[in-house]
């Protein structure tokens, strides 16, 4: 049948938002960004999607955008900091987030000493210019925590006139090999005492491998505020949890937080979606649409390392909310 006009026009359209609205969801074409694990979305108010994540060799900080999240496939990338010879951080450069907080740019990540490759630690750099691939930026900032001990995967959220920090890292007693904390934030690059622990690897899906609980996220919906969390070692057996909080409640108490005792989000070895986690949250090109935002592999067997195996690719989806108002995150879903 021959499609009239109008409905020619608005494919056209809709091509050109960089997502296809099947059902009135967008869809991508995934994978959005090959071999970069966990990844970040920011939507901007320029209209762009900038888009960080790990790169394989651990070495640098790149950046790139593209006004639609499926035109980060083709965007160029640019590389904005790597270590030099003066650098007290050279390797294992992970995880890195990008948030504009206080009219500047800010990029969480960690990373550790040539010298010493697993004293990781995390860092910040920021910058005033309005452009963050154009811009200049500082040298890398410690952040500091109360106790001195392997830390990453910073990510913060706003809430009620209050800016926190949620991050990995070892416990004091060192029983696990990270677990979630978080604090106020002074600054956007200074943690204010006193800081809680969110959770513990404890459970039997979050202690595969390793005991991990990392690679936080924050999205706030229908009167509470969510953390997803990814737990596990990063082959096919990682997964994401959730945390939530209602929104009135102090978020500084650990009593006012829950956790699901279940993964939300795991291996589908049908739909060869191996590891999913590590994500963030973004909104789709129609403005209100919750995008998840994460990495998988698409085949179980590693070629190496869950480490070395480069092969983790940044993923879109869109996210439906229950009748409860609980995010529901398509385990089934083929994308």
């Amino acid at each position: 049948m021959a499609l009239h006009t109008p409905l020619k026009i608005l494919l056209c359209v809709l091509f050109l938002l960089g997502a296809t609205f099947a059902g009135g969801e967008p869809s991508y074409n995934n994978p959005i960004v090959e071999q970069r694990a966990d990844p970040w979305v920011h939507r901007h108010s320029d209209g762009y999607y900038y888009f960080i994540g790990t790169v394989p060799e651990f070495n640098r900080l790149v950046l790139r955008r593209a006004k639609t999240i499926n035109g980060l496939s083709q965007a160029d990338e640019k590389t904005i900091w790597q270590p030099t010879e003066q650098s007290s951080i050279g390797i294992n450069i992970w995880a890195p987030e990008l948030h504009y907080i206080d009219e500047q740019w800010i990029i969480y990540f960690a990373g550790a000493p040539v010298e010493e490759p697993w004293r990781i630690r995390m860092h910040a750099l920021t910058t005033s210019d309005a452009n963050p691939l154009q811009a200049e930026w500082s040298k890398p900032i410690p952040m500091h925590t109360p106790w001195d001990d392997f830390s990453l995967d910073a990510t913060s959220f706003a809430h009620n006139g209050k800016r926190y920090l949620i991050w990995a890292q070892k416990d004091r007693e060192q029983k696990y090999n990270s677990a979630l904390y978080m604090a106020e934030l002074e600054t956007p690059v200074k943690i204010k005492e006193p800081v809680i622990m969110l959770t513990e690897p404890t459970l039997d899906w979050e202690v595969v491998g390793y005991k991990v609980n990392e690679g936080a996220a924050v999205i706030k919906k229908n009167g509470r505020i969510f953390v997803t969390y990814s737990a596990s070692a990063t082959d096919h057996n990682y997964a994401m949890g959730l945390l939530w909080a209602d929104e009135n409640a102090d978020l500084m108490d650990p009593e006012s937080w829950h956790k699901l005792s279940e993964p939300v989000f795991y291996s589908n070895e049908a739909l060869k979606r191996y590891g999913p986690g590590h994500n963030g949250f973004t909104v789709a090109e129609d403005g209100k649409t919750d995008v998840l935002i994460y990495h998988a592999r698409d085949y179980k067997e590693l070629k190496g390392t869950p480490l070395t195996d480069p092969n983790r690719d940044a993923r879109a989806r869109a996210i439906k909310w229950d009748e409860q108002g609980f995010p529901v995150f398509g385990q089934s879903n083929n994308d």
